[in-house]
């Protein structure tokens, strides 16, 4: 397959033309320019004070094979941010400045090529894009915004776990390009993103990539998604990504959540230049139940497997092929306040979690407790 280098271009040549055919352009002496000053830009902050216990006790406190919450037996903040939101008749955009435990964590493969780029400033920046409508139906963002992929959400109180699924944790959270939704129909939603790559603000080679989403209410209760990515990696590595969800509100206090992911890479064998392919794949299971509107239990199953380490690296010979199970209790005594415990345990097919002590070593099992406090204001 050929390189991505002029995805870009073809991408927004296509999106000029459905906007062309959506749209229902004046006669060209009824133009005009816009001069609607009108402003309604929303100001907040959120921050996440959380302590977590790792039962293998890493001796770096540093935990493996996750964002949030990172760090083991310490007080800390996991995310803290202030955003600043405007929307208008035909523009939008968002700015959004963080900080915190899982912001060092989510930002550190940050690729570094000249003396300005790397993660200095990119983990600085969850969203900073602007948007404009060219058509009733049709947006076109340009900036960094939150990835395409994926069911769950990069801040926790959006999420329905506090603690991560390996599907969210190991795929993009945000991604830098442009991007153009449509409202296909009052029930379907498109989005299509041309991208810079696999979840990186600076830039790692000369392609672009190309993202897809499609978003469906099948009823005022459940909606389906499907997405896909495709790109090419450093070395000329083709990676496709594909993957479908469902969250469903079962009832007014029952919802349900469910992804597989599945990924595949493709790169030519050093020896005889043929092409070779890798694989990975995950998914995960979610339920929550209200028990009154204050206080919920959530509780999750998951399964991941990267047998060639493609996107999830063990530091050591062995693959990371892993389940997981947890149970959370939700705590809301006021609407801006959430206070969330959550127990987690991992199983893995070999001994891939770092366990400290005085000899450290490496485990099969691992899990953790965690308690958060939330504001958001």
């Amino acid at each position: 397959m050929a390189p991505l280098t002029h995805l870009g271009a073809r991408c927004l040549l296509g999106i000029a033309t459905i906007a062309l055919l959506l749209g229902q352009p004046a006669p060209l002496r009824a133009q005009t320019v816009s001069t609607d000053t009108s402003r309604s830009i929303v100001i907040g902050a959120f921050i996440d004070a959380a302590y977590a216990f790792d039962a293998n006790r890493p001796a770096t406190r540093d935990r493996a094979f996750t964002t949030q919450p990172a760090r083991h037996n310490e007080f800390n903040v996991n995310l803290a941010f202030v955003e600043a939101t405007v929307a208008r008749r035909r523009v939008r955009g968002r700015l959004a400045v963080q900080a915190g435990t899982s912001v060092q964590a989510n930002y550190a493969a940050e690729p570094r090529q000249g003396a300005v780029s790397g993660d200095a400033l990119s983990r600085m920046l969850q969203e900073a894009y602007a948007g404009y409508q060219l058509t009733p139906t049709l947006w076109i963002d340009a900036g960094v915004f939150y990835s395409h992929l994926g069911m769950e959400t990069w801040v926790s109180r959006d999420n329905p776990t506090y603690t991560r699924s390996f599907v969210a944790d190991f795929s993009p959270y945000y991604s830098t390009g442009v991007r153009a939704t449509w409202q296909v129909s009052s029930a379907v939603t498109a989005r299509v993103d041309v991208v810079n790559g696999w979840q990186n603000i600076s830039e790692n080679n000369e392609d672009k990539s190309l993202g897809l989403r499609v978003d469906v209410a099948a009823n005022s209760t459940t909606t389906v998604s499907w997405y896909a990515y495709a790109g090419n990696e450093p070395g000329n590595q083709l990676r496709l990504f594909n993957g479908a969800g469902v969250l469903s509100r079962l009832s007014d206090r029952a919802e349900v959540l469910a992804q597989v992911d599945v990924g595949r890479q493709q790169d030519h064998d050093s020896l005889t230049a043929a092409r070779q392919s890798s694989g990975w794949y995950g998914a995960t299971l979610i339920g929550r139940y209200w028990m009154r509107p204050s206080l919920a239990v959530v509780a999750r199953a998951e399964r991941f497997a990267d047998g060639d380490q493609i996107v999830v690296r063990t530091g050591g010979p062995l693959p990371f092929r892993a389940n997981s199970a947890s149970i959370g209790i939700d705590v809301r005594p006021e609407a801006r306040v959430l206070w969330r415990t959550e127990a987690r345990g991992f199983a893995a097919d070999a001994s891939v979690f770092p366990k400290g002590g005085r000899t450290p070593s490496q485990s099969r099992r691992s899990g953790v407790v965690v308690t958060s406090f939330a504001l958001s204001f």
